[in-house]
């Protein structure tokens, strides 16, 4: 009586995959978002007290009015960068093939260079791309999308129309009755994301050069 034939048994642990990213990366630059967002909200000045109409006034003059805006920067920095980031979606809701291909062109950040495993190199259509070589091609797409299509005129339009919005409020509201005694470091809550990000981004790159 012949034995049946062996079957060849593969490694399970061999043929897995690695991740697509670095997920401990992944999941840090999220939570760190989630939670600079969480603060910043948190330490917003009530929106009543922005449009309160008892403490706009027209300025006596140019410096008067580069004054209070100074001032009111200050004090409602983070609702003014909610409202400028409102604009900005309401601009790229408003033009759906421009919000893909932004979100397109930070996908392929993201995926492709800052949260790639360094050890799992690039392959496309076979060939091997080095991390430099990614850099570049990222590079040279962003320069494309920002300044050779119309990405990059809606969000300076937008950009303009929010910074006008904002300067025109700081501008009408008289900041003396404001608590400008009692604000928060420039850095923090919502905006310290900003140098968060910048630190991680530049981590991100520094460990693969």
């Amino acid at each position: 009586m012949s034995t049946p034939p062996t079957l060849p048994v593969t490694n399970q642990q061999a043929v897995q995959s690695q991740p697509p990213i670095n997920t401990p990366a992944f999941r840090t630059f999220f939570s760190r978002l989630s939670t600079s967002i969480r603060d910043g909200l948190s330490q917003r000045r009530p929106w009543t007290e922005l449009v309160d109409r008892s403490s706009m006034a027209r300025p006596e003059s140019l410096t008067d009015a580069l004054s209070r805006i100074r001032k009111n920067l200050a004090y409602f920095k983070v609702n003014y960068v909610a409202i400028v980031s409102l604009v900005l979606a309401f601009s790229l809701f408003s033009h759906p093939l421009s919000l893909l291909v932004l979100l397109g062109l930070l996908s392929a950040w993201m995926f492709l260079y800052l949260f790639r495993p360094s050890d799992q190199p690039l392959v496309v259509f076979g060939r091997t791309f080095s991390d430099r070589e990614t850099l570049l091609a990222l590079v040279l797409s962003t320069i494309v999308v920002v300044f050779m299509t119309s990405v990059g005129s809606l969000l300076t339009s937008a950009l303009m129309v929010g910074v006008a919005i904002v300067c025109v409020h700081g501008a009408f509201v008289v900041p003396d009755d404001l608590f400008l005694d009692d604000q928060e470091p420039a850095n923090a809550g919502l905006l310290s994301f900003l140098g968060g990000s910048a630190t991680s981004a530049a981590a991100a790159v520094s460990g693969r050069v």
